[in-house]
């Protein structure tokens, strides 16, 4: 049996602000490695999926929810030994009514980056629906990954991809066309319906972000231009037409490679929030910037770093008029996971420093959520000489008091 155990104690973190905030920590270790973590929080729920991996890289996709101020025993929902994993693109995962879909890579080929998406769709009871069925049915050995899934209300899910299958093939001045981005539609019986491509041209490795409006489903994601621009673009589906994408802002950053470093944007009403990393003029940079039009434009980006930004971003509504952001920046002593509050008026707020933070790999990409007027931060940590999670819990409330 594998052996779990709770470590949980409260601590004082230090942080840039006048007060002092008390943040609860909470350890998980187990015999295996565990990363790769993908929080949730929707509909009054707040959930975790993440992928535990023996010396042998046997794995597992394990899920657990936050119910009566306690985490669930784990679930196991799916294991093989022919899985990538990978920092980087990492499962996720949804809960719409009773139901949860859950995303995982599986290799196809003997390629370094040739995998497919594999889906698991039970009730949250446990019940399978459907199990071990793929997303990306082109057939070809390439990449597919970078998941993102929403609730469709209580009718299925969203869902938002990246898809190599265009990259096999090669173009007039020799080199492989890039990878897309494609999107589809998740059954409550697990079906595939109007799967389409979204953008003929995108970053290859960066996570992609998908948020469900009241206008319909919206996506951002890094784009990339023939000139190697590689910024945040936004397309959004309203009457069941998806839009031409657009730049959520025009950063101008050139990168002759993968950043793998994604958006995230999340929506409240018509008010929908984008938060990304950047590089201008030469400067590492954490941007956000709203839209008060349901994504259909979006006002000049709010620069949130104050040191060397690494990126990393994750960002939640914290009522009609706030957001908080979490981010991972540098200076002379070290890496931190930071978080700063800001509002649709542009007032930022002072940071507050959660923890110091490895800025390799390991790290993963930090999660942030906020269920119930508290906030929950999840990332990886190197312990025990395995990767563990840790998460941390704060209140809302006295976020409001420091800032």
């Amino acid at each position: 049996m594998r052996r779990f155990v709770i470590i949980l104690s409260l601590l004082i973190i230090f942080s840039c602000t006048s007060k002092d905030i008390m943040i609860e920590e909470i350890s998980f270790l187990y015999d295996n490695s565990n990363a790769q973590p993908s929080l949730v929080s929707s509909n009054g729920s707040l959930s975790l999926t993440w992928i535990s991996t023996d010396k042998d890289m046997n794995a597992s996709l394990n899920f657990r929810q936050f119910e009566d101020e306690e985490w669930t025993n784990p679930q196991t929902l799916a294991i093989g030994s022919d899985w990538f994993v990978n920092w980087a693109d990492f499962p996720t995962h949804a809960i719409s009514g009773d139901q949860v879909l859950t995303s995982y890579l599986k290799k196809s080929a003997s390629g370094t980056y040739t995998y497919d998406v594999f889906l698991n769709l039970q009730k949250l009871s446990g019940e399978k629906i459907k199990e071990d069925f793929i997303l990306n049915t082109d057939g070809f050995k390439a990449e597919h990954g970078f998941v993102s899934i929403v609730a469709n209300n209580n009718d299925g899910f969203f869902i938002t991809w990246l898809d190599g299958r265009n990259t096999l093939e090669k173009e007039v001045d020799g080199n492989h066309k890039p990878m897309t981005i494609r999107f589809a539609e998740i059954t409550n019986a697990g079906d595939i319906i109007n799967e389409i491509e979204l953008d003929s041209s995108v970053c290859d490795c960066c996570q992609t972000s998908i948020t469900h409006t009241d206008k319909g489903p919206l996506v951002v994601y890094r784009d990339r231009s023939e000139k190697e621009v590689r910024d945040i673009y936004v397309t959004r589906n309203v009457d069941d037409v998806w839009e031409t994408p657009i730049p959520v802002h025009n950063d101008g950053w050139v990168i002759y490679g993968c950043p793998v470093n994604g958006p995230k944007v999340v929506s409240n009403s018509n008010d929908v929030a984008v938060s990304w990393f950047t590089v201008s003029e030469g400067k590492p940079a954490v941007n956000l910037a709203f839209s008060e039009f349901y994504g259909s434009s979006f006002g000049d980006p709010i620069k949130i770093n104050d040191h060397s930004a690494i990126g990393r971003v994750d960002i939640a509504f914290l009522n009609d008029e706030e957001v908080l952001i979490s981010y991972m920046e540098g200076d002379d002593f070290g890496t931190y996971l930071r978080i700063k509050k800001v509002s649709i008026n542009g007032k930022v707020s002072e940071p507050i420093t959660i923890s110091k933070i490895d800025s390799g790999r390991n790290t993963g990409v930090p999660q942030l959520e906020i269920l119930d007027n508290e906030i929950f931060i999840v990332w990886t940590v190197f312990e025990n000489e395995n990767n563990q999670l840790k998460t941390v819990r704060l209140n809302s409330k006295d976020i409001y008091k420091s800032f």
